[in-house]
């Protein structure tokens, strides 16, 4: 798997060793690089390839706007600092996202999916699991565990054989972090299509013997994708 190679550009000791611990946790990610100090960043930029820049804005030897100015936008950006002032300047530039410190894993998670969407597919095709935040622990969950996703009000549950993950998340997001083998059969479910045992005119029934609804407006898109 051809992973983003990142580089962490914060002139405080405690973010890059923060973020850094957090790109580990994230297996489409690739740390090349990391630094106090962005001059020493440039001049890595200059000899080597990388894809995305965690930077922060407000540094004392040269800012992280004036680091964009100098790289262009031949690297992505997701900008950490403390100020929220400057996200808007920050927007003009090649900017996939903007987090304000302190920066907790689950918001650092969002963000850098947002950042993957903007790479070709190829690059994160064999991604087989991602992290989802449940009874305020990180979890690591398989695609191929999951037996169906439902909607429940704010929330959502995830539920594999072995156990459920109730996470803050809408449908729609998680739906987009879901490789193609899953689809919504129903305004409040998307289901592995792996686990489907036999379909009725109003239920699925999967091969651990749960059942799950089918709702009329996705019932045709169902069918399609089971040829």
């Amino acid at each position: 798997m051809k992973k983003i190679k990142c580089i962490i550009v914060d002139d405080e000791p405690l973010a890059v060793s923060l973020l850094g611990n957090y790109v580990e946790k994230i297996p489409f990610l690739e740390l090349v690089f990391s630094s106090e100090n962005p001059i020493e960043a440039l001049e890595f930029i200059q000899k080597n390839e990388a894809d995305l820049v965690f930077l922060d804005i407000q540094m004392p030897e040269l800012t992280g706007i004036n680091f964009m100015k100098i790289v262009g936008d031949k690297m992505k950006y997701i900008l950490t600092t403390a100020y929220s002032e400057y996200a808007l300047e920050g927007y003009e530039h090649n900017v996939v996202d903007y987090l304000l410190k302190p920066i907790s894993f689950d918001r650092f998670n969002k963000s850098v999916l947002k950042a993957q969407e903007r790479f070709p597919l190829e690059e994160t095709k064999e991604v087989n699991h991602f992290f989802v935040k449940s009874s305020g622990q990180q979890h690591r969950i398989n695609f191929n565990e999951i037996l169906y996703v439902e909607s429940i009000k704010d929330y959502v549950n995830i539920k594999t054989e072995a156990q459920e993950y109730i996470v803050l998340e809408t449908l729609k997001s998680l739906e987009n972090q879901l490789p193609e083998n899953f689809i919504r059969v129903h305004k409040s479910f998307i289901l592995n299509l792996n686990e489907i045992k036999s379909l009725g005119s109003k239920k699925i029934i999967l091969n651990s013997g749960h059942e799950v609804p089918i709702g009329d407006m996705y019932k045709s898109n169902l069918l399609e994708k089971l040829k």
